[in-house]
C-alpha cells in the first residue's frame, strides 16, 4: 500500500489555494506593476516633480519614517515595524482623498562603515552602497508604497552639497536677541561699522585687524570654532558630543573611556535658540514623554548672575537662590573653568589650611593634579550623590558682594562647566552637596533660611542641609538691604533688585543646554566648506565651489590611542592628504594659499534637514522651491509652525536628532529659506519588537532557532539554557529576517502579523509560531472570493437591498470601526474587525455578495496590499486598488437594533433586557421595573432609588 502526502493531496485538490508560493508570485508581480506605473508618485504643485493638478488640489499628507542607517547586517523583523505602520497609514490616507508624500532615504555617513573600511580596506562608499542596495531589496519585498523618485542617501554629493550650504548659512549668521531671530552676519558687521553696536574696548571696526575682526564675529556666529572643553575619546580617536557619552563616562559606540580635554572644535550655537525651542514645543503634537525629555535637556531655570570680586577682577556665578547670598561661605569653580589658571597664585597664602592643599607644594601643583583626576570621571560620576566630596583650594579668595566677607575659592569635580557659568557660590547650610563639602573641608556653615522643623538655627548640630522654598529668610542684612523675615519669593526679588542697582549682578534665565559640538575627527562624513588663510582666519567657500567632496585617502582610520591615555591629541584621516589640505583658491581677492578644515561633520548633520530634500529632491538651484515647501510643510490651522504631518520613529532620538533638526529648521526659517519653523508637527514613537535571548551556563547567547522547550525548560544541544526577553539582533543570535517570514508565508502575512501584535506604541515579543494565524486569515479571505479548485471568482452580483441584514450590519460596523482605527493608527484593532467580518462570511456559507466582498478587499488594502490588488483585479476592476475610495459606513447599519441592558437589584444582576439604543431613561426604568425577574427579586419591597444609565444599565435600590 503506497503512502500519500496529505499536503500534496490537498495541493492537487485545491490548485488555486492561497499558499506561500502563490503569495510570492502575486507580491513580486504587483511590486513590478507599482514600479512600472509610478503608483506611489506624489506630485508637487510645481518644479521637477510637478504632476497631476487634480491630485495637488486634494488635501495633502506628508508622512515620514526616521532615517534608517544601512547596516551590513541587513534588516531583522523588528526594523520594519515603523515602516509598515507608516505604509498602512499612507495607503489609508490615499484612499481617503489625500495627495500623499511617503518615501525613504538613507542616513549613510557614520562610524560603522568607516570601521569596516579600517578592518578590510574597502572604501566606505562601496560597503555603504552595497548595504543600501540590500536594504532596498528587503524593503521592496514588504510592498512599501514609497515614491522612489524622491529617495537619496546623505553620502550623495548632490545631497551633501546642500548640507554644506546650510552649514554656511549658519556660519554666516548671528542671533539678534532683540529681534529673537537669526540674521545675516553682514547685518552685524554693518552695525559695528556704523557704531550702532559698540565693540569691546571701545575701538572702531576700522581699527581692527582682519584677525581681530574674525575673533569678534566668532563670538556671535551661530557656527563657530573655539578652544573649549570637549569629550575626548582616545580609543576612537575623536571627540564626542555630550549626548554620545554614556552615563558611566564611556563612548556610546565602542564603550571606550571618555575624558575632558581642551581642543579647537566647531560648535553650533544652539543655546541661542533655547527659549524658542522650549516655547514651540507646546504647539507640537508629540508624546508628552518626549517633550519632557527635551524640556529637561534644555533645562530652563530663573535666578541671578552675581559677580564675586577676585584680585581686582571677578568670577560670575549663576544661582537660582540669590536670596541665600548672605549664607555663601566659599566658592567652587569647575576644574575646567578658563579662569582657574588666572586666579591660581604661585604660593599658598599664609595660614592656608593643610587639608585644603591636597598635600601639594604649590597651588599650581594642586590644581594640575586635581584636574587630571577630574578629567578621568564622567559627569554622572562627578555628580553622584553618594560619593565623597573632593576638591582642592586654588589659593585665591573672593569677596562676597553682599557682606564683604573674604571667602576661599576651590575647584571641585561636583561643579560642571556645562551648567550655569561653571562656578557656584556655596551655601552649605542650604545645599546638601555644599554641606558635605563644607564638612569635609571644615568650612563655615551659616543658616540664612529659617528651618521649619525643630533642628534650630545652629548648623553645627545638623546632620544635613535644610532646603526649602517656603520659609523665612534670616541673618541676611547689610547697611543697604535686609531680607530678614521675607519669604523666598519676595527675598529673591528684593536681592535681585539690589544686585542690579549695585552693579554686581542681574536677574537672568539660565539653561542647561550647551552648544552643539559639531566636529568629528573621522573620514566618513561631510567635509566642512571652510578654508583657513595664512593668519588662521576661517573663510567660507563660495556656493559655486560646493559640493566640497571627500578626497580619496589610503588610510581611513583616525589615529587612535591607548583608550586610557587622556594626554593625547586627535589626528584625522583628512589631515594626511596634503594635496587636498593645502590649496590655492581665488575667493574673490585673487589666488591665495589656504588650508582646508580636516575635521568632518558629525553623522547628525545630514539628518537635520532631510525632510526638505524629500520635497524637492532634484533641485540643484535652491535648497527647496518655496512653493513646494509651503505646500507640503507650511503652517496650517492647528499647526502654526508647520512641519511634517506624521513622523514615526524610536523614542531613543528624543534629544539628539530631534533637537538638532528643530534648531536647523529655526535658523532656515529665520533666514527666509522655509516657511516652517518646526520640522515635524506630529511625532509618534513606535514600540520595539523584542525576542527571547537564550544563554548557556557561560552567559553566551545560543541560536534561538535551535533551542527546544521541554516541560517548561529550554535546552540547546542537550544543555539547559536560560531565557530572557530582550532586544533582537545578530549578536544575540535571535534575529529573524523579514526575508525568512516572507518566504514561508508571504510579505502580506508579515505585515499583518506585525500590525496585529499589539498597540503600535507598545513593545511586544516576537513569536514565529503565531505568524501562521494571519496567514490563515488571508487564506480564508481568498476562499471567500476565489474557488480554490477552479480559480474562479465566487461572489454573487446582488443589490445591497437584497443582502441579508445581519451581513449588512457586519459589513458597515467593520467599515466604521476599521476607518476609525486606521485614522487613529490602531492597526491591531482594525485587523481584529476585518477578521470578525471575514469570519462572519465564512460561517454564513454560500457565495459572498459582491458589495460585501469589495468592501472587505478595500478595507484590507492598506494592510495587505498585494492580495488586495490581486482580488480587486479578479473582481473585475482594471484600476489599482491603491487609489480607490475607502468605503463609507451607512449609519443606519452601524447602530445596533438592540443593546443589552443589565438590571441590578442590590448590586446583583437579576435580568438582561434587549432594548433600543435610543430608549429614554424614563422608558427604560418602566421596562426594567415591569420585568418579571425584577419583580420577583424585589419580592414586594418598596423602592428607595433607581439609577438609570440608558441604554445599558439600571440599578435598583430597595427601600
Amino acid at each position: 500500500m503506497s503512502e500519500t502526502n496529505p499536503a500534496a493531496t490537498a495541493e492537487v485538490a485545491a490548485p488555486h489555494r492561497y499558499t506561500a508560493a502563490m503569495a510570492a508570485e502575486i507580491e513580486a508581480r504587483w511590486q513590478d506593476f507599482w514600479d512600472a506605473e509610478g503608483t506611489y508618485a506624489a506630485p508637487n504643485p510645481n518644479g521637477d516633480l510637478a504632476g497631476d493638478p487634480e491630485a495637488v488640489a486634494r488635501p495633502k499628507k506628508f508622512i515620514m519614517d526616521m532615517f534608517p542607517y544601512p547596516s551590513g547586517a541587513g534588516l531583522h523583523v523588528g526594523h520594519p515595524l515603523g515602516y509598515i505602520a507608516t505604509d498602512v497609514f499612507a495607503r489609508f490616507q490615499r484612499m481617503t482623498g489625500h495627495n500623499v508624500l511617503h518615501t525613504l532615504g538613507f542616513d549613510a555617513f557614520g562610524l560603522p562603515a568607516e570601521q569596516y573600511a579600517v578592518q578590510t580596506g574597502t572604501h566606505p562608499r562601496v560597503s555603504t552602497e552595497a548595504n543600501i542596495k540590500n536594504m532596498q531589496s528587503q524593503l521592496r519585498r514588504l510592498g512599501l508604497g514609497h515614491d522612489k523618485r524622491r529617495s537619496f542617501a546623505t553620502i550623495d554629493p548632490d545631497y551633501y552639497k546642500w548640507t554644506q550650504w546650510i552649514f554656511l548659512q549658519i556660519f554666516n549668521s548671528w542671533y539678534d536677541d532683540e529681534a529673537r531671530k537669526a540674521r545675516p552676519i553682514a547685518d552685524l558687521v554693518a552695525q559695528f561699522e556704523s557704531g550702532e553696536r559698540a565693540l569691546p574696548g571701545g575701538r572702531s571696526w576700522n581699527e581692527l585687524s582682519a584677525a581681530e575682526r574674525a575673533d569678534v564675529l566668532g563670538e556671535y556666529r551661530l557656527a563657530y570654532a573655539s578652544d573649549s572643553p570637549v569629550n575626548w575619546c582616545p580609543g576612537l580617536g575623536t571627540v564626542l558630543a555630550n549626548e554620545e557619552v554614556t552615563a558611566d563616562g564611556r563612548s556610546e559606540r565602542g564603550n571606550f573611556p571618555v575624558f575632558k580635554a581642551k581642543l579647537r572644535q566647531w560648535n553650533m550655537r544652539i543655546t541661542a535658540y533655547a527659549e524658542r525651542l522650549l516655547e514651540d514645543l507646546e504647539e507640537l503634537d508629540w508624546p508628552e514623554a518626549i517633550k519632557l525629555q527635551q524640556r529637561n535637556w534644555i533645562g530652563r531655570s530663573e535666578g541671578a548672575r552675581v559677580d564675586f570680586p577676585i584680585d581686582g577682577e571677578h568670577v560670575t556665578v549663576f544661582t537660582t537662590r540669590p536670596d541665600t547670598l548672605f549664607g555663601a561661605t566659599y566658592m567652587v569653580l569647575a576644574p575646567e573653568h578658563p579662569l582657574v589658571e588666572k586666579f591660581t597664585p604661585a604660593q599658598w597664602p599664609e595660614g592656608t589650611h593643610q587639608m585644603w592643599t591636597g598635600g601639594h607644594r604649590t597651588p599650581a601643583d594642586a590644581v594640575a593634579a586635581y584636574r587630571a583626576q577630574a578629567a578621568a570621571k564622567s559627569d554622572v560620576e562627578r555628580q553622584a550623590e553618594a560619593k565623597d566630596k573632593t576638591g582642592v583650594f586654588m589659593g585665591a579668595f573672593a569677596t562676597n558682594p553682599v557682606n564683604g566677607e573674604r571667602i576661599p575659592v576651590f575647584i571641585a569635580d561636583y561643579v560642571l562647566m556645562g551648567y550655569g557659568t561653571g562656578a557656584i557660590m556655596a551655601v552649605p547650610a542650604h545645599d546638601s552637596r555644599d554641606f558635605e563639602f563644607a564638612r569635609a573641608f571644615e568650612l563655615p556653615v551659616r543658616c540664612v533660611v529659617e528651618p521649619s522643623d525643630d533642628r534650630g538655627t545652629d548648623p553645627s548640630t545638623w546632620d544635613d542641609a535644610f532646603v526649602s522654598y517656603d520659609a523665612k529668610i534670616i541673618n541676611s542684612s547689610n547697611d543697604e538691604i535686609s531680607l530678614d523675615g521675607l519669604g523666598v519669593v519676595d527675598a529673591k526679588a528684593r536681592i535681585t533688585e539690589w544686585l542690579e542697582r549695585s552693579g554686581v549682578g542681574e536677574g537672568t534665565v539660565n539653561f542647561r543646554l550647551r552648544d552643539w559640538l559639531f566636529s568629528r575627527q573621522r573620514y566618513w562624513g561631510e567635509p566642512f566648506p571652510i578654508v583657513y588663510d595664512e593668519e588662521g582666519i576661517a573663510h567660507a567657500l563660495p556656493e559655486s565651489m560646493l559640493p566640497l567632496e571627500l578626497p580619496e585617502v589610503e588610510d581611513y582610520s583616525p589615529r587612535t590611542f591607548d583608550p586610557d591615555d587622556a594626554d593625547t591629541q586627535p589626528e584625522t584621516p583628512l589631515s594626511r592628504n596634503e594635496d587636498w589640505v593645502n590649496v590655492t583658491l581665488d575667493l574673490g581677492d585673487g589666488p591665495k594659499k589656504y588650508r582646508r578644515e580636516t575635521n568632518t561633520m558629525p553623522n547628525w548633520a545630514g539628518s537635520c534637514w532631510y525632510e526638505l530634500r524629500y520635497l524637492d529632491p532634484h533641485n540643484d538651484e535652491v535648497l527647496v522651491d518655496p512653493d513646494i515647501e509651503q505646500y507640503w510643510m507650511g503652517p496650517r490651522e492647528g499647526r502654526p509652525h508647520g512641519g511634517v504631518d506624521l513622523y514615526v520613529g524610536g523614542a531613543e532620538h528624543a534629544v539628539l536628532h530631534l533637537l538638532y533638526a528643530r534648531f536647523w529648521s529655526k535658523v532656515l526659517y529665520d533666514l527666509g529659506h522655509v516657511s516652517s519653523a518646526e520640522p515635524f508637527h506630529k511625532l509618534f514613537n513606535q514600540g520595539m519588537i523584542q525576542a527571547y535571548v537564550y544563554r548557556d551556563s557561560r552567559g553566551i547567547a545560543v541560536p534561538a532557532a535551535e533551542v527546544e522547550e521541554r516541560d517548561g525548560a529550554y535546552y540547546y544541544q542537550g544543555e539547559q539554557v536560560t531565557r530572557l526577553l530582550g532586544k533582537m539582533g545578530k549578536s544575540l543570535k535571535n534575529a529573524v529576517t523579514p526575508d525568512e517570514i516572507s518566504a514561508e508565508y508571504g510579505a502580506d502575512t508579515l505585515r499583518l502579523y506585525e500590525m496585529a501584535m499589539g498597540p503600535l506604541d507598545v513593545s511586544r515579543p516576537w513569536d514565529t509560531r503565531a505568524v501562521v494565524g494571519q496567514f490563515r486569515l488571508l487564506q480564508r479571505l481568498w476562499r471567500n472570493i476565489v474557488d480554490e479548485a477552479t480559480g474562479e471568482v465566487t461572489v454573487v452580483d446582488v443589490a445591497p437591498a437584497d443582502i441579508d441584514e445581519e451581513t449588512l450590519r457586519a459589513l458597515h460596523k467593520a467599515i466604521d470601526g476599521v476607518r476609525g482605527d486606521l485614522e487613529g493608527m490602531r492597526f491591531n484593532t482594525a485587523i481584529a474587525k476585518v477578521t470578525e467580518l471575514n469570519n462572519h462570511l465564512t460561517k454564513a456559507g454560500g457565495a459572498v455578495p459582491r458589495p460585501v466582498a469589495e468592501g472587505l478587499v478595500l478595507m484590507v488594502a492598506p494592510l495587505a496590499p498585494h492580495i488586495a490588488e490581486e482580488l480587486w483585479r479578479k473582481l473585475g476592476h482594471t484600476d489599482s486598488v491603491v487609489h480607490q475610495d475607502f468605503p463609507v459606513a451607512d449609519p443606519a447599519y452601524v447602530v445596533d437594533e438592540t443593546v443589552t441592558c443589565v438590571v441590578q437589584v442590590k448590586g446583583k444582576v437579576k435580568a438582561r433586557l434587549e432594548v433600543s439604543p435610543a430608549i429614554s431613561e424614563e422608558e427604560l426604568e418602566k421596562v426594567a421595573l415591569a420585568d418579571e425577574k425584577v419583580v420577583a427579586a424585589l419580592g414586594g419591597a418598596g423602592i428607595r432609588k433607581v439609577i438609570v444609565r440608558a441604554p445599558k444599565l439600571v440599578n435598583i435600590v430597595p427601600a
